[in-house]
């Protein structure tokens, strides 16, 4: 066996699989379950459009910063305590946003929820890592994404079900209880899987030791900025979408919610077939079609704006944009995790820390660039195509395909 999952029967693998899936699924229902309230929060709080951005700019940073903790963490004192601590702040969070008598309250809540539901991800993608490595690797991190990716499909259409028979407090409901599953089903299911030994091998028995390991890779630099870049073209589009959508085209709640099922979909189905090239051409190869894709993805939002093509002109390249991140995300995630397996919840909170908080940044320049003429096509997509550039340059130049290795069996 070369490594410790080799020897786990399918079964389990397959309730891992589940398991970490939901766990990892909690940062994007926390984030995408009231993306349709955003103009009823703007009318009951009586705000700008801006503002209400700020709350999910708020949910990403304390996202970061919770993955920032929680991955070194791990490493540390085992995957166990620190999922089940930050899992419980996260339900104390929700029931907090339930009452929040202030969109700044709402906001401070947020915060925290976002470092609440940091643990999930990371934890999980760590304890793949102390499970596999190599090609099943990334057989097994795209089936998480499998499951995982099920949740911003179905957050949105959740979302825009409660809105329909409850006020958008019912959403921080639905939440609280989502987490407190989580925590239950990680006590009685999900076992330590990095054993005390592990915790103080050669070169990681230290946290600066361990962000040494993984800053000092070039490979790491270079994914971590593209990973970052993908994920903020991502948000860019969540923190417009309901905006253009609902005000500019006139959509309905649960029609919004459809239009964002129908784009996830191709983020799972581009996640999926990216695992099946990975595994063959390498990972490195997969990203340097993917980039360019995304970069055509956002420039077709524009030129289809300019020429006025209307909701379909957006809808369509929106939808290639969307697929092509499906297939960068567990590129990334292979090349940052395969390389450092001593430090795996060092390089999973690092990984996505980066995401979340230049996501967070990036994603308002949408508003501010809209201030005069509003929320459009062209504003959203604007940011995507910058982010796309940033990606191509950090692939070429710093990750260089040519020189990454392929993955081992």
């Amino acid at each position: 066996m070369l490594h410790p999952g080799d020897a786990i029967s399918p079964r389990r693998r397959v309730l891992y699989v589940l398991l970490l899936g939901a766990l990892t699924a909690l940062g994007p229902f926390t984030v995408d379950l009231y993306l349709p309230a955003f103009v009823q929060l703007e009318h009951d709080f009586d705000a700008t459009a801006a503002a209400i951005q700020l709350t999910l700019t708020g949910t990403m940073l304390g996202f970061g910063l919770g993955q920032l903790i929680v991955g070194p963490l791990s490493d540390k004192v085992g995957r166990r305590v620190p999922l089940l601590v930050v899992t419980a702040l996260h339900v104390a969070a929700s029931i907090c946003a339930v009452i929040a008598p202030t969109l700044l309250l709402l906001g401070v809540t947020r915060v925290v929820m976002g470092m609440g539901a940091a643990a999930g991800g990371v934890v999980a993608m760590a304890i793949v890592r102390d499970l596999f490595g190599g090609r099943r690797l990334v057989i097994m991190l795209s089936r998480l994404a499998l499951v995982s990716g099920v949740a911003p499909v179905i957050a949105p259409l959740i979302g825009s079900a409660l809105l329909t028979v409850m006020p958008w407090r019912g959403i921080f409901v639905f939440l609280a209880a989502y987490g407190v599953l989580m925590f239950v089903c990680s006590i009685f299911f999900l076992p330590e899987t990095l054993p005390k030994e592990r915790r103080q091998g050669k070169g990681s028995s230290t946290i600066w030791q361990r962000y040494a390991s993984v800053f000092s890779d070039r490979v790491f630099i270079g994914v971590l900025i593209i990973g970052a870049m993908t994920f903020s073209g991502l948000f860019s589009y969540l923190s417009a979408s309901s905006f253009l959508f609902q005000q500019t085209y006139g959509f309905e709640p649960l029609q919004y919610g459809m239009l964002f099922a129908a784009n996830s979909v191709g983020l799972v189905i581009g996640n999926q077939i990216a695992s099946r090239l990975a595994a063959r051409i390498g990972p490195q190869w997969v990203l340097a079609g993917s980039t360019i894709a995304m970069l055509l993805g956002g420039f077709g939002i524009v030129v289809c704006d300019l020429l006025n093509l209307g909701m379909w002109g957006t809808i369509i390249p929106l939808f290639f944009f969307m697929s092509a991140c499906g297939f960068t995300f567990p590129c990334v995630q292979v090349l940052a995790l395969d390389r450092h397996g001593k430090a795996a919840g060092t390089a999973a909170s690092v990984l996505g820390m980066s995401n979340s908080v230049i996501a967070a940044l990036v994603s308002p320049l949408v508003g501010l660039i809209s201030t005069d003429a509003g929320i459009t096509p062209t504003t959203m997509a604007a940011v995507m195509v910058g982010c796309a550039v940033i990606g191509i340059l950090a692939l070429w130049f710093i990750v260089r395909p040519r020189t990454v290795a392929m993955l081992t069996p």
